[in-house]
């Protein structure tokens, strides 16, 4: 019989230690070590019928140009704006982690992916959560019907490796990672020895079968990955689903991806017949948008190879408190904070008595500092009462001595704007050649360089 120890893991990084500390070694941070009881002989440590796990094999070195480089040949999933985010599709033998906020459509995406490769390929749908009755359900709902999507409601690894090797399947999902567990570990399902285990386990099967492995995570409280952080660093892909569950629109992000960019995005719109594709996401964000309402400006943002403008909503108000309120929904707070110092001390608006609320439509959240200029804008209409022009897009970054900086592919962004009717752009001074290089002379006169603060009102 196997005997038992106590070990200490660092639900961070995975460190592991024989005693409890109170900082990390590894990660350097404090109170993150965890108690586990595990077991010191496993299953995986003797070797399956797959051949390949838990077997070590020698091999040489060999000279860069004598190695033969795999097929950079991708599969699309038939969801256009996944296909987008993951680089331009699937590629074998990866192993892709899904994560978000409950409710958010982790499930949804996953069974209408399955359902569009199983049309022509084998899908196992392996779900820890859910009965096949309620899969069946949600399937019928979202207008899911393949003949070669597997359902299988399981938790226990060493089944669903017999599963996997009696269907032998093309594409491979797991519902969730943190449902599913090794007999052998004493530790309970969602432990950090049961998910570093798992995913190691699902890791091998992806490379050895060659089979394309998607695995959906759960998030904290605070928003990260559930389960140690080495999760994480296994993975080939991680995606990340964003936006409030009580917003339509979802986001979908690679904060991930060792076979593309990071820096894509994709836009979604939860209905009742699930995540339906949002092609072009600024005529949707700007719907509904009011007009002649002082504290409102557009931006155009950048995310990827991708423009997209956003509406930006600003409120000031007097305020009777002794600190004047800041708020911002889908901004860093902070950034706000620093653009109302430079308002206050550049352009000489009194915000010392003040609240000051900032809102970007649609569910949205900008990163990218080329939304200041907006933001200040939406600021300033509002402090001012008066409208910022309806017809008119500005972006730029705002330093702290009020300058406003150049931006990056200023002319896509000022291309989109023109595109979707806008009639006039604000841009930062520092882009003028560049625009005036790649814009007619026509497009040219209806734009406006600045190079302070004061300049955008």
């Amino acid at each position: 019989m196997a005997k038992t120890k106590t070990v200490y893991f660092c639900t961070e990084c995975g460190y592991e230690s024989s005693g409890w500390l109170g900082k990390c070694p590894g990660c350097q941070n404090w109170n993150t070590f965890v108690e586990e009881k595990i077991k010191s002989e496993s299953k995986s440590s003797g070797g399956n019928s797959f051949g390949f796990q838990g077997v070590h094999v020698q091999t040489k070195a060999k000279t860069l140009k004598d190695i033969t480089s795999e097929s950079s040949e991708r599969e699309t999933t038939g969801i256009g704006e996944l296909d987008r985010v993951l680089g331009g599709g699937i590629v074998k033998g990866s192993l892709i982690l899904a994560a978000g906020d409950p409710g958010i459509g982790k499930s949804t995406m996953m069974l209408m992916l399955s359902g569009n490769i199983a049309k022509n390929r084998n899908v196992l749908y392996v779900s820890g959560e859910e009965s096949s009755q309620q899969i069946k359900m949600r399937a019928e709902r979202l207008n899911v019907d393949a003949e070669k999507l597997y359902i299988y409601s399981e938790t226990l690894i060493s089944n669903i490796e017999s599963e996997i090797e009696r269907i032998k399947p093309d594409y491979i999902v797991i519902d969730s990672v943190q449902t599913v567990y090794d007999d052998e570990i004493a530790s309970a399902p969602g432990s950090v020895s049961q998910v570093r285990e798992i995913t190691s386990r699902l890791m091998r099967i992806a490379k050895g079968m060659n089979v394309p492995v998607f695995i959906i995570g759960h998030v904290t409280k605070d928003g990260g990955i559930a389960g140690p952080r080495v999760l994480e660093h296994m993975v080939d892909t991680v995606l990340y689903f964003e936006g409030e569950r009580h917003q339509a629109y979802r986001i979908l992000r690679c904060v991930k991806n060792r076979f593309g960019s990071t820096n894509e995005i994709g836009v979604f719109e939860m209905r009742e017949e699930g995540l339906i594709e949002v092609i072009n996401p600024s005529a949707a964000m700007l719907e509904g948008r009011p007009e002649d309402v002082a504290g409102t400006a557009v931006v155009c943002t950048l995310e990827g190879t991708r423009p997209m403008l956003l509406e930006v909503q600003a409120l000031v108000s007097n305020s009777t408190l002794a600190n004047p309120r800041r708020m911002a929904t889908g901004i860093d707070y902070n950034r706000i904070s620093l653009l109302v110092a430079v308002l206050e001390k550049r352009a000489g608006y009194k915000m010392c008595d003040c609240d000051a609320y900032v809102n970007v439509i649609g569910g949205m959240r900008i990163y990218e500092p080329a939304a200041d200029a907006a933001v200040a804008a939406a600021i300033m209409s509002s402090y001012r009462n008066v409208v910022f022009p309806q017809d008119t897009v500005v972006f730029g970054e705002i330093g702290l001595t009020g300058e406003v900086r150049s931006v990056s592919q200023a002319e896509k962004r000022v291309r989109e704007a023109f595109r979707m009717g806008f009639k006039k752009c604000v841009v930062p001074k520092g882009n003028a050649e560049a625009i005036k290089k790649a814009l007619s002379e026509e497009n040219l006169k209806n734009i406006r360089f600045i190079s302070s603060v004061n300049e955008i009102i």
